[in-house]
This record gives C-alpha cells, sequence and structure tokens, in this order.
C-alpha cells in the first residue's frame, strides 16, 4: 500500500509507524505539554494545527540519502497536495540538497565619544580576537564565536557576531554570550553598551545582509526533470514552466522591490517549522531565497533553490514539545544539518509544483477544490 492510497488519519498514521518504526500516538490527538516544557507567560492552553506528510521524497545530499517522508502543519489547502506532486516528480533522478553553517547572529551596539574613538574601539576588537572567543566559550560549552563583522555610524559601532550553537538555533544563548562579550568590550574600550540587539543581526526581519551573506544555515537543492515527466505528472511544458518562472520570479519581484525572488518559500519554511517546533518568527528569514529554472539541451528542467538564511534547531525551544517531536522523527534525525537538507528538497518541491500549476492555469481550480 501507498500512503497515497490511505484513506483516513489513522490508515495514514499507521502507515508511516509501520514503515518508519515510529510511534504517532499523540500526533493523532491534541496535547497538551506541561508547564515545565513551555516556556509561555500567562499559559491558558494550547492550539493545534492540521499536520500532514508530504512525499516521499528521493534525497541525496551531504547529510541525507535515501526516502523521505516530510511533516508539515498547515490551515491551507492544496499546499500538501502540491509538496508531494513536486516530490513525485523528482523521485526519478532525486533531488540534491546540500547546507553550510554560518551561524546564528546577534548585533550589538556601542557608542564612543568621538568618530577617532569609535575607530578605536574596531581596532581593538580586531586584535583581540582570540580574548572574544574566549568571553563566548565561558558562556557555555556548547557556543563558539565563528565571525564577526563591524560596521560604524558616526559614534556608534555596531556589531554582528556569528555563533556556531551546535543542534540548537542558539538564539538565546548567543544573547547570552553577546551581552557577555559586549560587557568585556566596553570595559577594555570605555565605550558605552547602548543595546545588546541593534538590528545589524538581523533577527526576524528582512533585509539584504541576511540573504547576502546568509544565518543560520545556508540551504541549496537542486533537480532535473525529464521533459516527459514535466509533461505527464507537472502538466505542463518546460518551456511553458520557464517562462512563468522567468515573468514572476524574477520580473514581478523585481518590480515589487522584493528581497525574496521565489514563488512561496515561505509556505513551505512555515508549515516545517510548525512541525518540528522552531521558531515561527523566523520564516521571515526563511522567505528570502531565490529560485532558479533552466532549460537543458535535451528539453530537460533544471530548477534549483537558495535558501540563504535557514534557523533550524534540535534541541530547545519548541523542539522539545511532544508532538513536535514525533513529527521531526518522521524525519528520523536529531541533526540540524539533516533537517535543512531535508528543509530545501521540500522548498524544491513547492516551488516546482507552483511554477507547474500557474503555467498550466490550474492554481485557481485547484484551490476552489482543494482550499475551500
Amino acid at each position: 500500500m501507498k500512503l497515497s492510497e490511505c484513506k483516513t488519519i489513522q490508515e495514514r498514521a499507521q502507515f508511516l509507524e509501520e514503515k518508519l518504526s515510529i510511534s504517532l500516538k499523540n500526533i493523532q490527538k491534541v496535547t497538551i505539554d506541561s508547564d515545565e516544557m513551555v516556556h509561555c507567560e500567562n499559559r491558558i492552553g494550547s492550539v493545534s494545527l492540521p499536520l500532514g506528510v508530504a512525499g516521499p521524497f528521493n534525497i541525496v545530499g551531504e547529510y541525507t540519502k535515501g526516502e523521505f517522508y516530510i511533516p508539515l502543519a498547515t490551515t491551507e489547502g492544496a499546499l500538501i497536495a502540491s509538496v508531494s506532486r513536486g516530490a513525485k516528480a523528482t523521485i526519478e533522478k532525486g533531488i540534491i540538497s546540500t547546507v553550510q553553517k554560518v551561524g546564528v547572529t546577534r548585533g550589538p551596539v556601542l557608542k564612543a565619544k568621538t568618530i577617532g574613538g569609535a575607530q578605536k574601539v574596531e581596532k581593538w576588537i580586531w586584535e583581540h580576537m582570540d580574548e572574544l572567543v574566549k568571553k563566548t566559550e565561558e558562556t557555555s560549552s556548547h557556543i563558539k564565536l565563528m565571525d564577526l563583522t563591524v560596521r560604524k555610524a558616526g559614534l556608534y559601532i555596531f556589531i554582528r557576531f556569528s555563533f556556531d550553537t551546535d543542534k540548537a538555533m542558539g538564539m538565546n544563548m548567543a544573547t547570552i554570550a553577546t551581552q557577555h562579550i559586549i560587557e568585556y568590550i566596553s570595559e577594555k574600550t570605555h565605550s558605552v553598551i547602548i543595546s545588546v540587539a541593534g538590528n545589524f543581526d538581523i533577527d526576524k526581519k528582512p533585509a539584504w545582509i541576511n540573504s547576502i551573506y546568509g544565518r543560520g544555515y545556508i540551504v541549496q537543492a537542486e533537480a532535473i526533470i525529464s521533459k516527459e515527466i514535466v509533461q505527464s505528472i507537472l502538466k505542463t511544458s518546460p518551456q511553458k514552466l520557464f517562462e512563468v518562472w522567468k515573468t514572476k520570479c524574477l520580473l514581478g519581484s523585481a518590480l515589487a522591490g522584493s528581497i525574496g525572488f521565489n514563488a512561496h518559500h515561505a509556505n513551505i519554511v512555515a508549515a516545517f517549522y510548525a512541525a518540528t517546533g522552531q521558531d515561527l518568527a523566523h520564516v521571515v528569514e526563511g522567505s528570502l531565497g531565490m529560485t532558479i529554472a533552466d532549460i537543458l539541451e535535451d528539453g530537460s528542467l533544471y530548477i534549483s533553490v537558495n535558501l540563504p538564511s535557514i534557523m533550524v534547531g534540535t534541541i530547545g525551544g519548541g523542539t522539545k514539545f511532544i508532538t513536535q517531536s514525533e513529527a521531526r522523527n518522521i524525519v528520523k534525525t536529531d541533526s540540524p544539518f539533516v533537517l535543512s537538507e531535508v528543509l530545501g528538497a521540500a522548498v524544491l518541491a513547492g516551488e516546482l509544483s507552483l511554477l507547474s500549476s500557474l503555467s498550466e492555469g490550474t492554481l485557481a481550480s485547484s484551490h476552489k477544490k482543494l482550499g475551500r
């Protein structure tokens, strides 16, 4: 039996439990985690979201290889069906997915008495990097200072620290470490701490710096789909899809002044974050990606996605909730690298399917059928 042949919630859950040798007993009911597990003030209960799975996927990456089902929590009809269609179109050759850790960032701001004083503060920072690395590690054995960038504006010194926070997404760790570091810098340079977070991070806001330099993890995924599969599964042609991609993702995005040049990265990122217990506000950074399409010499379609700012973790925050832990176990990993590569594949499948739907003119009818 295939997942698509299962007709009820119980049948689908049982299919995955047997195939993946996991338990999904809590996902099939509304579960309220204990107060000890949840950081939520004035709490009155919990809310639930419908959870589905897309797939199967054939993913080939540095950290992933083989068949995967991907959990997505969403209230939008047609989304999971669309991602699954993209997965089906890529299953023959697979999706190649890669990930690079660039670190979670925190960007404090300090103030000097003069512009010359600000220059001296920057000079001191670069001359004492080894000390800042040690100060970072004094706050936790699971955090390391990877890199930093300094920008000055008059009397103000903005620093963008990049940290490796192990398996945690790590914003809290980064904030604690940053506070410790800037107190040391302030003491040694006689500068004044204005804020531990001065928006040079930049956290939970759209910004070109995250798109250009990356934040968290940089994820890329690519696939090649034959002309025959594009026609039989996606019901369109490589040429039509390419034309929609060019006008929508490039020209339309440019005319709108968009930072993200994609069809709907945020849709899949949001559903995956909700399912696996990530910080939902980081969907903002997840929307910054670019989708690229091309037609190869043999007429096949090439498609890839670049996600420069993926903020995920497998410990801490909402990742420890009972249902989110079960959902993440569908991917069978405690590695943020695997989680990132799987997400990259899901985003690619979603882009492929939506662009196909737009090129064949079925977006409205699909949502009329599944989205109401």
